[in-house]
């Protein structure tokens, strides 16, 4: 029987979720935050993961400790603090403000399909990592990651690319991450053992 399911995702012990829509065979590792966030088909996330105000594409591979979409404080105010807009918390009289809640989650990260995003690496709100990227262990990423590129660094830097470029476009165009279940079962043994240029040549 297998473990992963497409009628609800598999959580491990004190997840935190708020918010959230899931996919079908979803994985969410133990201690890991969800808010205000989508994620699609078979995408998982390992241990202590933090993903907020984010829209996950499909068959994301998450690291553990990674961080998508980290909230921010107001640095143009008098005060970066708390009390500005969790005043209810502070104060009998004083309500949360709406409208600083409103601004976090407009501020959308994006994740690409088939993308891999490396242990305790930071993706910022309003960034978006393109298919088949990948983000190496301990990156803060602040601006794009084009499709199929690798980045690193602190703030990440495009290093080199996954596929080139021409390979790259026709994956995105096959679109592999649309095919239904049964398909990939049966086109398992290819995925392990074929090398992109010689799958898209069979699948085209």
């Amino acid at each position: 029987m297998p473990r992963l399911s497409p009628d609800a995702p598999y959580l491990h012990p004190e997840c935190e979720i708020t918010e959230t829509t899931f996919g079908r065979y979803c994985e969410i590792g133990r201690g890991s935050r969800i808010a205000h966030a989508r994620i699609g088909d078979y995408s998982y996330c390992d241990r202590y993961a933090d993903i907020a105000n984010a829209h996950i594409g499909k068959f994301a591979n998450i690291a553990s400790f990674a961080r998508i979409g980290p909230t921010d404080h107001p640095m143009e105010r008098a005060s970066l603090h708390h009390f500005l807009y969790r005043s209810g918390d502070y104060w009998d009289d004083a309500e949360a403000d709406p409208d600083f809640f409103a601004r976090r989650r407009a501020r959308i990260a994006t994740i690409g399909h088939d993308t891999w995003i490396g242990h305790n690496a930071i993706v910022r709100p309003e960034v978006t990592v393109g298919d088949g990227a990948v983000v190496a262990a301990g990156a803060v990423v602040t601006r794009d990651i084009a499709p199929y590129e690798i980045a690193a660094g602190i703030p990440a830097r495009p290093m080199r690319r996954r596929l080139p470029e021409p390979v790259a476009d026709r994956m995105r165009a096959l679109a592999w991450w649309d095919w239904d279940h049964a398909t990939l079962r049966a086109r398992l043994p290819d995925f392990r053992a074929l090398s992109a240029e010689a799958f898209l040549e069979r699948y085209e």
